[in-house]
């Protein structure tokens, strides 16, 4: 007997890798090949193809594909119909498999509902992809980011509230954690030792 979840409506394929604790809901397809942590939950009408790949605890919200290349780290949120591609210049009458690019979201980052991360990119720990995004290049760790194309806003802390460094510094609101930027990006530091 399985130690995962799957609704009697969702389709596992032979082959597939599922972790302990996973919920697979309502109408979902996940393929040969692919990957899936441990206490993940994808929800309604998600499909995960081969040789993909989520890491632990990850959140896949309702209408999200799950394209081959695309890479998910731990603790990663998938907000609802959010996009994945792994072609750049896709053509009906062209096959172009060996031409994906590899997408990678680090651990603990965030994609809002309805945005659309073009592949070949980065998406480093704990940054937060606004709600209807279009993302076209790496994203910096703990960097907020929105619009069409996706720029830079501010910063996010790892729990997931907005901080408003100052002076370089800063410290979230709502945990307590300190961060200052660094090298054009931003990471957390222990405030008494002063530093990382």
């Amino acid at each position: 007997m399985a130690d995962y979840f799957a609704h009697e409506s969702a389709y596992i394929d032979d082959g597939a890798v599922i972790g302990r604790g996973t919920k697979i809901w309502h109408f979902s397809h996940v393929m040969p090949g692919a990957t899936i942590g441990e206490h993940c939950n994808l929800g309604q009408n998600v499909v995960v193809m081969p040789g993909t790949v989520l890491g632990d605890n990850v959140k896949v919200q309702n209408n999200v594909s799950i394209y081959e290349g695309v890479t998910l780290e731990d603790d990663v949120f998938c907000g609802p119909s959010c996009v994945f591609t792994n072609v750049i210049n896709p053509r009906s009458h062209v096959s172009r498999k060996a031409e994906y690019r590899r997408t990678l979201v680090r651990r603990g980052a965030t994609i809002g509902a309805n945005a659309t991360v073009v592949c070949g990119v980065t998406l480093g720990e704990y940054c937060f992809v606004g709600a209807g995004a279009v993302i076209t290049a790496d994203v910096l760790p703990y960097a907020l980011v929105v619009g069409v194309p996706a720029r830079r806003v501010g910063w996010m802390c790892r729990c997931g509230e907005r901080l408003l460094p100052r002076e370089g510094r800063g410290i979230c609101a709502a945990c307590g954690a300190w961060y200052e930027e660094f090298a054009g990006g931003l990471r957390p530091i222990d405030p008494e030792a002063g530093g990382v």
